[in-house]
């Protein structure tokens, strides 16, 4: 299992430079396009996070992972934006990290204003595991008897499963 693990992780890791690129202003017009018509104008790409459980401790990958304390197994998270394809991912955070700590402590973060990666009004999609900033729209954490956030959640929600079905492996 762990030279499975080994094999994924290196594969992952490897794609990030060769495969695995930012959309060009083209490319992020027609993702803008595409999500419109789910009701989000401008929005590029999904971010999100998900956890890879691992069989026992990697041996001999360049991924800090960290046993969770709350759980008795070896994961990472595996934190992705993307619509089409996946144009940023990070690999390198212990599963016991939050995905706003995933985001915070990625290459990324330092970059989410610049005009290089967005263009006027664009923006990307996540969910209330994140915090809204000028460049990341998410749902409300909590939405009491507000319909108006119950029903801004549930587009987001309906927005995501739809187009996250396009980044399957």
């Amino acid at each position: 299992m762990v030279n499975y693990t080994n094999r994924v992780m290196t594969a992952i890791e490897s794609a990030m430079g060769h495969e695995i690129a930012w959309p060009d202003r083209q490319e992020r017009a027609v993702n803008s396009a595409h999500f419109a018509g789910l009701g989000f104008s401008g929005c590029i790409g999904l971010v999100d996070g998900t956890l890879l459980n691992f069989a026992g401790p990697p041996a001999s990958f360049m991924i800090l992972v960290l046993a969770d304390p709350r759980s008795p197994c070896f994961s990472s998270v595996l934190m992705g934006l993307g619509y089409l394809f996946f144009f940023f991912l990070c690999a390198r955070m212990p599963g016991s990290c939050h995905d706003l700590t995933c985001l915070r402590r990625s290459s990324l973060w330092g970059r989410l204003g610049s005009a290089q990666l967005f263009d006027n009004g664009q923006y990307l999609l996540g969910d209330n595991g994140y915090i809204p900033l000028d460049r990341l729209v998410c749902s409300y954490k909590r939405t009491g008897d507000d319909m108006d956030k119950v029903d801004f959640n549930t587009c987001i929600a309906h927005a995501r499963v739809a187009m996250s079905t396009a980044l399957e492996f």
